[in-house]
């Protein structure tokens, strides 16, 4: 358990970093997955193969016939599970903390830099912290942005892979009885497994938490994206309607549109009503005089 309590310090980490899907995601993965497989697998699977009878008594046979019914324990393929979903997170958190360790020499150096007009004198250049506060918050931005939905998108792969390689490996449900034709065997053996019910309740819970990890996973991609593009689609407006009302302000100002706004100055709704008139007839003053 204590690397267990290792990997989740680092995870713990990731918290502070994360959007509210994401901290979801971490809570299942705490609870559900490294939790529950360090205190209920081992009991469970603890006589995985010394309780695994075939009826020979020839030489090797057992244990040829327990390599292919399970190529890799399953406790080990759900270790490594873990552990390979858990990786692009904390490929995520150490750009993280370079990302604040950067700015925070950026801090460092702008210190005697007190006065915020002084700032306007910087060195040219010179970048000024966007991704992280004062107080060591980080803003989902950018480059940590990109990064982010990275690492989502690569534990969605390695969720896949892992359910796909467990259907291939070893099916989704153990049965009694294993058949196994393997070289020593002089014949085919039956084969038994112990507890092979409640095995497979265990193996369909870690299935259904994976399913649920990778169904977060995606959720939180669309709502990034989803996040992002109404976050464009608002900068847009405000630039657009900002630009506008420039335009119009210089119409307003020049002296050959001023007559043809004179019945609209105290009418709000008719203003934008005749403002596209006004910003052609400006353009069109501008280029003949």
């Amino acid at each position: 358990m204590g690397e267990w309590d290792f990997l989740g310090r680092l995870l713990d980490k990731v918290q502070s970093h994360s959007t509210v899907i994401g901290k979801i995601w971490l809570t299942v993965l705490f609870v559900f997955r490294i939790l529950v497989l360090g205190a209920g697998a081992e009991r469970v699977w603890g006589d995985e193969q010394s309780d695994f009878v075939c009826n020979t008594e020839q030489p090797g046979c057992e244990n040829v016939c327990y390599d292919d019914a399970f190529p890799i324990s399953h406790i080990r393929f759900w270790v490594l599970q873990i552990i390979s979903v858990s990786t692009p997170t904390l490929v995520y958190l150490g750009h993280v903390l370079h990302v604040i360790h950067v700015e925070r020499k950026v801090r460092e150096k702008m210190k005697h830099f007190q006065d915020e007009k002084l700032s306007l004198f910087l060195p040219k250049g010179y970048k000024m912290p966007k991704y992280s506060s004062n107080d060591g918050k980080v803003r989902i931005r950018g480059r940590l942005l990109r990064s982010y939905i990275l690492s989502l998108f690569m534990k969605i792969l390695l969720e896949v892979g892992f359910i796909g390689g467990q259907y291939y490996l070893y099916g989704f449900t153990l049965h009694t009885r294993y058949v196994c034709s393997q070289f020593p065997c002089p014949h085919k053996v039956d084969c038994f497994l112990s507890r092979p019910t409640e095995k497979s309740i265990f193996i369909w819970f870690m299935l259904a938490v994976a399913c649920i990890s990778l169904t977060l996973n995606v959720v939180e991609v669309v709502y990034l994206n989803i996040k992002k593009v109404k976050e464009c689609l608002n900068r847009k407006r405000d630039y657009t309607i900002t630009g506008r009302r420039w335009v119009l302000l210089k119409v307003r100002n020049n002296p050959l549109t001023t007559n043809n706004n004179n019945d609209h100055h105290d009418d709000e709704d008719s203003e934008f009503y005749h403002e596209d008139k006004n910003i052609v007839l400006y353009f069109i003053t501008r280029l003949l005089f």
